[in-house]
Formats: C-alpha cells, sequence, structure tokens
C-alpha cells in the first residue's frame, strides 16, 4: 500500500519517472503503454457493464440490480487505478533494468468478474422459474 502511494504521485509526473536509470528500448516502452491501454478498456467495460445491469434489467429486484452495478463499477474503479499504477511500476522497472513487477491484481479481478457471472446467472435462472 505504501508503494502505492508513492506511485500515486508519479501518476501525474511522467517526466519524473523519465528521469530514472536509463532509456529502455522503445518497444518495451510502448508495450507497456498498450498494456495499460488494455487495462483501461477492460475498466471502461467494466463501467459499462455496471450501468446496463442497472438500466436495462429493470425485472430484477432492486437490492439484486444495485449490488451487481457496484460490484461491476467497484471493479471497473479498481481496474482503472491498478492500470496507471501498474504502468508506473513497469517503467519504473524497466529504467532502473530490475524485473518486472508481479501483480495479484488479475486473478483477483477474475474472481471478482467470475463471482459477478454467477450471481448473474443464478439472478437469470431463478427469474425465468419464479
Amino acid at each position: 500500500m505504501i508503494e502505492f502511494v508513492k506511485n500515486a504521485r508519479l501518476w501525474f509526473a511522467p517526466e519524473e519517472v523519465r528521469q530514472e536509470g536509463t532509456t529502455p528500448d522503445y518497444r518495451f516502452s510502448l508495450a507497456n503503454e498498450r498494456t495499460f491501454l488494455a487495462w483501461l478498456r477492460t475498466a471502461l467495460a467494466l463501467i459499462g457493464g455496471g450501468f446496463a445491469v442497472d438500466q436495462f434489467l429493470p425485472h430484477l429486484p432492486r437490492p439484486w440490480r444495485v449490488g451487481l452495478a457496484l460490484a461491476l463499477l467497484a471493479a471497473g474503479v479498481l481496474c482503472s487505478l491498478r492500470a496507471v499504477d501498474h504502468w508506473v511500476r513497469c517503467e519504473r522497472a524497466m529504467r532502473r533494468g530490475e524485473d518486472l513487477p508481479a501483480s495479484r491484481f488479475p486473478a483477483l479481478l477474475s474472481v471478482v468478474v467470475a463471482v459477478v457471472a454467477v450471481a448473474m446467472v443464478a439472478v437469470v435462472l431463478l427469474g425465468r422459474v419464479g
């Protein structure tokens, strides 16, 4: 958590990141940026899914609809914050010649999405039965 807070100031100061170490091969920096953009697309999809659940499934009981929507929205917010943090951490590691940072976030995000998906399947099946 402390590293996350330290990196947060670097999110808005990429020139400070560029002052560390040596410039890596541009292909690696561009690949890091593409990965960042892929995470942002995932975050936007999760946020869109959260709004879609809330707006387009009015037949669901309100607690289910709000719970599923909030879970997707929260996952989208976390994904977007994690994207920029991971970009900074990877860029710094490449410039320092260190190993790229490991992350449990993809596994955590996968579990959250799977739980929401299972809940949505249950709601759909129970909705069809009832």
